[in-house]
């Protein structure tokens, strides 16, 4: 694993995020931030999987670093949370997996009768485990932050209080 090919691959997820990002219009000081999360989560996420960590587990750790990084840079842009991380996390989302199980799907109902059918249906559930396994880590790390810091997530948004002397 080379720099070159962890910076290409945050670059390209940054891309791909602002993509994501600019069809729920958000405000224009969001961007980089978007940008920002997607490629640190999404480079965190190939070194680990380069590593040997599976592509759940993995996922799990970069949305988390994406659900802390949104609480952070949220404060500072005067943005929710969500609008910050749910662009950013979609360029993790398995399509392959998703697609092969889906297309394993469709040839299973076309060869019912053959033999062949259950290769067809254990891939369904292999390939449709690790889609389900993968999303919902992405969907309970990116929560993990709100949850963990309540107070803090819901007055991302809010000015603070002037305390008069």
């Amino acid at each position: 694993m080379t720099l070159l090919a962890i910076l290409s691959d945050g670059f390209f997820a940054a891309v791909a995020a602002v993509g994501f990002g600019a069809v729920s219009d958000p405000p224009m000081r969001a961007f980089p931030g978007i940008a920002l999360l997607a490629a640190v989560g999404h480079a965190l996420r190939f070194c680990l999987m380069d590593t040997g960590v599976d592509i759940a587990s993995a996922s799990l750790c970069a949305s988390v670093a994406i659900g802390i990084g949104s609480l952070l840079l949220g404060g500072r842009i005067h943005c929710p949370m969500t609008v910050l991380f749910i662009p950013a996390l979609l360029p993790m989302i398995p399509g392959m997996y998703a697609y092969k199980t889906v297309f394993s799907m469709i040839m299973f109902m076309q060869n019912l009768d053959d033999p062949a059918a259950a290769g067809y249906l254990a891939a369904i559930v292999r390939n449709g485990f690790v889609t389900f396994s993968v999303i919902f880590m992405l969907a309970a790390g990116a929560a993990a932050p709100i949850f963990l810091f309540n107070k803090r997530a819901h007055s991302l948004t809010r000015n603070k209080k002037q305390i008069r002397s």
